[in-house]
């Protein structure tokens, strides 16, 4: 990794300098709120402004870990954004009203809190870029270290490797019994070895991925990162599959984790969903002439035949539904069995195009309006996919939990189009799972524009 030599040198400051960034955001809309309505500090103006500042510093504190976590995403970043802004209203009003301050108009926080709501997720988010660039030049990062080689270790080192932005630096893994698929150039040696590794390399932080009964062994990586000051972490042998978030408390002395409820369970969180749904595939609808009538004279000149392809897919609760697309390919009797392949030549040369922008998904928008599917979700598979792949892959069914989507987490990282291999369909349901088991709007909002971007630029695998 570049810029080996930086390490540690500026990240102690990162957190203090976003801190006082979200301050002189607080004073800028304080400022342009006074402006646009003087009522707002006509009485008690230092009073007013000094509370508006105070009134963030619990926010400094108990939000500091959603600003500078390595691996936190920006759905997560914006959703704690604006949770800073909701905690700072709640302190401002209640300060407020317990220094009896009743002169500013409701117009003045409508302003006041507008602005932050914009300012917020905006600078937040364009900090998290900016440090995931600056560790990627290799400023700011962590040297780590695995204990343990096996699947739970392989897992962990593909997805800290997955984004150079984490600022993860893995010097190697260090185990006595090594995995066929561990990364051979990265093996440092036994237990034996690793605290002279940690001593001499001055580890940051040990990920200990060793199974749970190995208490000797556990136990002495433990003390060796108390030893030499390393942040320890402990990473439970649980299925690629099983990707959820848990809830840790302790019975006792006994540390125990409970499985949270997948987010689509809450009947709140469904309803948000569907009328997301609704509401965006009512506004394309509705536009929708401009693209279908052009597109569907072009496929009626291309070739003979419908200008919808209509086919029978798995959807939610495993339930067949008939999902839409534009034909892209010439009639032929494999449509239902045979997957789209690079140089297919049931396609056609309108259909090449179609299928490379993603256009010929559009008619699914009247999929989602039906309520067959949902605009983000996991790509619903052909009957004979689901027959096949359900006795192949184990979870595979769990990604029937929800609706299927248009688009969704799978499809933005890769896993879209031919699977030719097994794996390449294990990665996909292991996408899908992580999906269910994460949801959040932002999320959603996140995927979407992912997904345009990828329209506009193309992509490899569509075909």
């Amino acid at each position: 990794m570049t810029g080996i030599n930086q390490r540690g040198r500026y990240g102690r400051y990162i957190h203090l300098l976003l801190t006082i960034i979200d301050f002189i955001i607080i004073n800028i809309a304080f400022c342009i709120t006074a402006w646009i309505t003087p009522e707002f500090v006509v009485e008690r103006t230092r009073t007013v402004w000094l509370l508006a500042n105070l009134a963030y510093i619990p926010a400094t504190y108990l939000l500091a870990h959603a600003q500078t976590a390595r691996t936190i995403g920006i759905e997560h970043v914006i959703t704690n954004s604006l949770k800073a802004v909701l905690m700072h209203a709640t302190l401002f009003v209640f300060g407020l009203y317990f220094l009896q301050i009743e002169h500013i108009p409701f117009r003045a926080f409508l302003e006041f809190y507008g602005i932050m709501l914009i300012l917020f997720p905006a600078w937040w988010t364009l900090s998290r870029i900016i440090i995931k660039a600056f560790r990627r030049r290799g400023r700011n990062f962590s040297k780590i270290v695995i204990v343990g080689s096996n699947t739970t270790a392989n897992h962990l080192f593909e997805t800290i490797s997955s984004d150079v932005g984490f600022g993860y630096h893995i010097m190697g893994f260090f185990a006595d019994e090594i995995h066929p698929e561990t990364p051979a150039d990265l093996i440092r040696g036994s237990l034996d070895s690793l605290e002279a590794y940690v001593a001499e390399q001055n580890i940051d932080e040990i990920f200990c991925a060793l199974p749970g009964d190995n208490v000797e062994a556990i136990t002495q990586t433990l003390r060796i990162a108390e030893t030499h000051v390393a942040q320890y972490y402990y990473v439970p042998q649980v299925s690629r599959y099983v990707s959820r978030n848990y809830d840790m408390y302790a019975l006792g002395t006994i540390p125990v984790m409970s499985v949270r409820h997948q987010p689509l369970t809450r009947l709140t969180n469904r309803i948000a969903k569907r009328a997301f749904d609704i509401a965006v595939s009512t506004i394309f609808l509705v536009f929708s002439p401009l693209i279908f009538i052009p597109v569907g004279i072009a496929i009626k000149l291309s070739s003979p035949g419908p200008i919808f392809f209509k086919q029978k897919r798995t959807g939610y609760r495993g339930r067949e539904f008939n999902c839409y697309k534009f034909r892209t390919m010439r009639p032929n009797a494999n449509a239902d069995t045979q997957q789209a392949t690079k140089n297919d030549p049931r396609k056609t040369r309108l259909g090449n195009f179609l299928r490379r922008t993603s256009i010929d998904e559009l008619p699914q928008f009247i999929n989602v309006l039906l309520g067959n599917m949902s605009v983000v979700g996991p790509r619903p598979h052909m009957l004979k996919h689901t027959e096949q792949y359900s006795a192949l892959i184990d979870k595979y069914m769990v990604r029937h939990y929800i609706k299927p989507g248009i688009t969704g987490w799978a499809q933005i990282n890769g896993y879209r189009g031919q699977t030719e291999e097994l794996w390449q369909m294990e990665r996909r349901v292991e996408c899908d799972v992580w999906y269910i088991e994460n949801w959040s709007t932002m999320l959603d909002l996140k995927i979407i524009f992912r997904t345009v971007y990828n329209a506009i630029h193309g992509e490899k695998n569509a075909f």
